[in-house]
Parts: C-alpha cells; sequence; structure tokens
C-alpha cells in the first residue's frame, strides 16, 4: 500500500502496536475484492456519520461485555481497564467494517445478504481486537469479553439498520401512491414487492391468493385478504383499481383473474420476465398483454454455438420485412455478424428493417435489397456478391383464405418457385446451411398454401441432394402471436371498433408461440440441423380460437356484452385444429427439448426442373380443379375440402 494517501476513514490514537499494523510495509490481504479499502472519494458522503454511530455502539457493546461479565456489578480497576482498552475494540472495529465494505450499503434498503456481510465485518473486528489484546498481554484481562462483545455488537448495529429501515418504510407508506392488489402466491408475491420497493408510484394494500391456506396470513405487514373467488368484492372493499399479477405466465390464475377483472373494474399489471429486465427501457410494471397469459418459458439457445457459426459472417434472410424474418434478422444482429443481407419484395417494410437496425446496431453492415424471391438472376447476382454463410427463407404467402381462391397460382410461385430459387442460390455461392421456414399447415394440407408449403419442403429435399457442401432443412410451426394476418392483429381491430369479434367455429384451436421464440428456435435448429432434416417445435397447449377472443375482449378493459363475438363458419381450406405430424410420421428427438425432427414419408424422388416446368405452363389463369390435381399428384396427404 506504499504510496497511497488514504487507507482508511478512521484512524484512533496510534499505539506502537498500531503503528507496527499500519506501517508503509503492511499488506492487507485481498480476500474480498468487493470489500477492499478504498479511498475517500469512493466512500459514500454519510460515511463519518454512519461510522460514528457504528463505533459509538461498538463502545457501548464494549462497556456492555463488561457489565455482564461481572454480573452487572464492575470493579473499579476494571472500570479503568475497560476504559484503557476501548481504543482497541474501536480500531479493530473500524477497520473490520471498512475492510469489508459495509459503508457501501443504502440502511433503508438492508437485506440479509447486506447483514450476513455486517456479520462478517464484525468478526473481522473482533478477531482484529483480540489480536491486539492479547499481544499486548493486559494483565488479568477477561478472555470471555472478547466473545461476549461481537455478540452484543451484532445485535446493536443490527438493531440500528432494522430501526433505520423501519422509519423508512413507514414514511414510504404515507406517501401518495395508486392502491395496488398483489395476485398470486405467497411466493409470488414477496417476488413482487421486492420489484415493487422504492417504486413510490404503487402502495400494495393487500394480496389476493389462490391458496386457502394462505388466506388471513401476512407478508411484510401486507395481509392475504382472500381467493381468487372474491377478487371483485376485494377490490371494491379496498378501493383498488389496479392489480398486479405476480403468477407465472401462462398459469390458470392469470387467466381466472382476467375473467374478472372487467366486472371488478381492475387494471391488470405483470412485472417483466427475468429474461426480459436488460433489454426492457422501462423495467417496473407494464400493462399484461397476450403472451402474457398464454405465456410460454424462454428458449434456452446455445450461445456459444450460435456465436461461433453467425459471429464475424455474413448472413441473408429473405422476407426479411415480414413478423418472423424482421424478428430473424434482430436475432442474427445480436451475435455480432459483419454483414446481414436482407431481402424483401416489400419495399416499406425494408426501409422500416432498415431505420430499426441502423439505430441498434451501428456497427453492423446492413444490406437492404428489394427483391423478389422468384427471380433466380436477381438473387444470384445478390448472394454472389456477398456469399453468405447462412441463408434464411421466410419469404413465403401464408394467407390461407386469399391463396385459397383467385391467388393459387402465386401461392405456388412465390411458396414453391421462390424456395426452389434461394435454395439452389444458396448451394451455387457455397453457404454452409439454407433454413427453411415451414408451417404447420403442411402437415395432412387441406387448402393450397398449406400443399405449397409442403411441396417448398420436399423440393428442399431434393435441392439438398444437388449440393452436398450446403446443410439444408425446415422448421415448421404453428401461429406465431401478432404476426401480420393473424388472428390477434384482426381480433384487436374488431375490438378497437367496437365489435363483433368474428370466430370461425366455437371449436376451432390453434398452436400458438410469440414471434421471439419462433424466431430462436429456427436459429437453433438451423446451428444443429442435418441436411434434408424438418424440425418441428413443441408448440405446447392448443388454443381455442373463442378463448382467444374472450381474453382479448378482456384486455382491452371491455366485456362480451360489450364487444359480441359472432360465429362465420370455417372459411375454404380451414382446418377444425392443426396438426404438427402428417399421417405416418414420427418424431425423433434431439439435444434441445422443444425441437424434434420429424421423420416423414418422403414420395419418391422429386425432380425440381419438372415442378418448374409444370408451373410454369399452369399459366396465369389456371383452372382451379387442374392446379389442385397437379398438387395432389405431388402431395399425396392434400385433400381438397
Amino acid at each position: 500500500m506504499k504510496g497511497q494517501e488514504a487507507r482508511c476513514y478512521y484512524q484512533p490514537q496510534p499505539s506502537k502496536l498500531a503503528v507496527a499494523f499500519w506501517s508503509s510495509d503492511f499488506k492487507m490481504p485481498d480476500l474480498l475484492t468487493p470489500g477492499k479499502f478504498v479511498n475517500r472519494s469512493s466512500l459514500p458522503s454519510a460515511l463519518p456519520a454512519l461510522l460514528a454511530l457504528d463505533l459509538a455502539l461498538v463502545l457501548i457493546a464494549w462497556g456492555g461485555a463488561f457489565w455482564l461479565r461481572f454480573n452487572l456489578d464492575v470493579p473499579d480497576e476494571f472500570v479503568a481497564m475497560a476504559w484503557g482498552s476501548a481504543v482497541y475494540a474501536v480500531f479493530g472495529y473500524a477497520a473490520g467494517l471498512l475492510w469489508l465494505g459495509v459503508y457501501r450499503q443504502v440502511w433503508r434498503y438492508i437485506g440479509l445478504p447486506e447483514l450476513r456481510r455486517m456479520v462478517l465485518a464484525i468478526f473481522a473486528g473482533a478477531v482484529f481486537t483480540a489480536v491486539v489484546v492479547l499481544m499486548l498481554r493486559i494483565e488479568n484481562f477477561p478472555r470471555s469479553i472478547l466473545l461476549l462483545h461481537p455478540l452484543i455488537v451484532v445485535i446493536l448495529l443490527s438493531a440500528a439498520r432494522a430501526v433505520w429501515r423501519t422509519m423508512f418504510e413507514l414514511q414510504s407508506r404515507d406517501t401518495v401512491g395508486q392502491p395496488l392488489l398483489i395476485v398470486g402466491s405467497l411466493s409470488d408475491a414477496s417476488t413482487a414487492l421486492r420489484a415493487l420497493k422504492g417504486a413510490r408510484q404503487w402502495r400494495p394494500i393487500g394480496i389476493v391468493s389462490p391458496i386457502a391456506s394462505e388466506r388471513g396470513l401476512s407478508l411484510q405487514n401486507i395481509r392475504v385478504l382472500g381467493g381468487l373467488d372474491a377478487l371483485n368484492d376485494i377490490s371494491r372493499a379496498v378501493g383498488a383499481s389496479t392489480a398486479l399479477i405476480a403468477s407465472p405466465p401462462g398459469s390458470a390464475q392469470r387467466r381466472a383473474v382476467l375473467l374478472q377483472a372487467p366486472e371488478a373494474g381492475l387494471v391488470l399489471l405483470t412485472l417483466p420476465r427475468p429474461d426480459a429486465w436488460l433489454r426492457e427501457e422501462v423495467v417496473g410494471p407494464r400493462h399484461i398483454e397476450l403472451d402474457d397469459l398464454l405465456g410460454r418459458d424462454p428458449v434456452q439457445l446455445d450461445v456459444q454455438g450460435l456465436s461461433d457459426l453467425l459471429s464475424g459472417q455474413t448472413v441473408l434472410v429473405t422476407g426479411a420485412g415480414g413478423s418472423i424474418g424482421s424478428e430473424l434478422c434482430r436475432q442474427i444482429a445480436r451475435f455480432g455478424v459483419a454483414r446481414l443481407v436482407c431481402v424483401d419484395l416489400s419495399e416499406y417494410a425494408i426501409y422500416q428493417l432498415e431505420q430499426e437496425l441502423r439505430a441498434a446496431h451501428p456497427q453492423m453492415q446492413g444490406l437492404y435489397y428489394t427483391a423478389n424471391v422468384r427471380e433466380t438472376e436477381r438473387l444470384l447476382a445478390i448472394a454472389g456478391l456477398h456469399r453468405p454463410t447462412v441463408v434464411f427463407h421466410a419469404a413465403a404467402y401464408k394467407h390461407v383464405p386469399l391463396m385459397e381462391s383467385l391467388n393459387e397460382v402465386e401461392a405456388l410461385r412465390t411458396n414453391v418457385l421462390g424456395t426452389l430459387n434461394t435454395a439452389r442460390v444458396a448451394g451455387a455461392v457455397g453457404a454452409t446451411r439454407f433454413v427453411l421456414i415451414s408451417t404447420d399447415k403442411a402437415v395432412n394440407p387441406t387448402n393450397v398454401m398449406g400443399a405449397s408449403k409442403r411441396l417448398a419442403e420436399l423440393v428442399m429435399q431434393s435441392v439438398a441432394a444437388e449440393y452436398g457442401g450446403t446443410r439444408f432443412m425446415a422448421v415448421r410451426f404453428g401461429n406465431v402471436l401478432g404476426s401480420s394476418g393473424s388472428v390477434v392483429p384482426l381480433f384487436s381491430a374488431q375490438i378497437a371498433r367496437g365489435g363483433p369479434v368474428t370466430v370461425t367455429h366455437p371449436d376451432i384451436v390453434r398452436y400458438f408461440m410469440t414471434i421471439p421464440e419462433a424466431s430462436q428456435l429456427v436459429l437453433q435448429a438451423g446451428l444443429m440441423g442435418r441436411s434434408g432434416q424438418i424440425f418441428v417445435l413443441d408448440m405446447g397447449e392448443p388454443v381455442k380460437i373463442l378463448d382467444l377472443a374472450k381474453i382479448l375482449i378482456r384486455l382491452s378493459g371491455k366485456s362480451e356484452q360489450e364487444v359480441p363475438i359472432v360465429f362465420t363458419g370455417l372459411r375454404p381450406g380451414e382446418k377444425l385444429y392443426e396438426e404438427l405430424l402428417a399421417n405416418g410420421e414420427t418424431t425423433l428427438p434431439t439435444p434441445h427439448p422443444k425441437l424434434h425432427v420429424a421423420k416423414t414419408n418422403t414420395p419418391g424422388h422429386l425432380n425440381p426442373d419438372d415442378v418448374r416446368k409444370d408451373i410454369d405452363s399452369l399459366g396465369s389463369d389456371p383452372a382451379a380443379s387442374s392446379l389442385r390435381d397437379w398438387l395432389q399428384s405431388l402431395v399425396p396427404e392434400y385433400s381438397v375440402r
């Protein structure tokens, strides 16, 4: 510690031992880096007062230890001994408290971790004091003092901090804040209350627990007022207009609360998931959203593997302006790609993506092309110029009713020929991986869109045989919350207009996942897949579209009486429920729990060039029956309804 001007904030009158202890040749062991000695500039401005208070309590404890040692009657000669040796206790405890960084703590928020560090500092101070006293060989010094004293110090210093925090909490409780009900078990409520500490906008006034045995208990002086069935009565009784749902995403409790919230006039809030705290600009309570209610566990990515695959590389994404394509671009940019080539037919979509990525990743070289995947020469020119390592093919027509009538041939040209063009271009420029974004509607398809995507999978597998140096794979998943053309934006627009909300059938069900989850699993599949494989994502439990409509209505703060639901009947080509595997297909497990490989029954060898010729020969306005007959000849599981 030579040459340093300030070693600690407080130094008593030095004895010979103290001078030796603090000599310039002494080196403090660096046992706990966070609590090393620091200079004045890094210590809090209130340190002199806090240190003085603690050392005063250390002195009181020193006298109290003598008082207890002699049964509340200290002989005169030991009174002098106590006063004479107190300087060593003050010195030792000051060293321990400063050494372990106790004064970096904020007393108003003190908890068990801070108390544990304080106890460790007191132990260090007790050791310092004992070493000094024993080395000085003070005559007739009672050794039990050295054991009694730190115990009393722990009690006094803990009490001082507890009183300080209690006064702060009492003061905070009196501040103006909106009354807030916490909905969830005591375990969930405990996490929520910790997150709300210091948030003066909210004032928790009660807990509503789904666990009957917890009713009547209290947590941090906040009582469990009842169960979910009494939510309406509780909110009215305590005058709360807001409830924070502390139960985990996707739990039945969240849905139960939502069904009762409009009747109680409650605004529903939730806290971000742990994985979202670092990404959110506002990390406090936020309004609950649909994916919180249908919630799924965060995807566990092989970050190291994806970094090795993408970092410093060139990646090309088709359909980059779409819901899945744009999220893929965001996820890919996180892994430090050197160059991201974004291709989309829509000028406005690619412009929006360009603005977003340039602001979020200014260090990344982004290249934004308006191009059509149907045009082989244009794709080859782009890919030949940049030589991508990985190609993600997300460009597709996906709206079932639109592709079912009037636009059938367009679905084939974009979904089938676009896939053929992009796959061959990826192989021609030497890409190591090509990933096709497919759909669960390709399984036992009943519509042109689904059949075209199944044919795209078959084309991809055929191209895989042409280019041995490139791994070709496809990823199937179901509906994505909030994607363009999906049911959620449609319902939201209908609710905003005051209804009615149109549901095709009361029993229709669909699988759902979030856009980030789908995109992350596509990346993971691209990392681990072998050529020709088709991956199936774990979509969780299917959701009734009727329930989805009700949830969205409740999220808007309205009821079904205000926004009615009407049934319109299944549309052409629409299934009552979607499948993830075709008849006769099975899945094989992978190292990732949410990814499975579909073991498909591929019908013979498919010649992609023949497919191209057939589609070109269909003309611009083919007879619907001839097109469907041709599709059935290549996709036997396709059934026309």
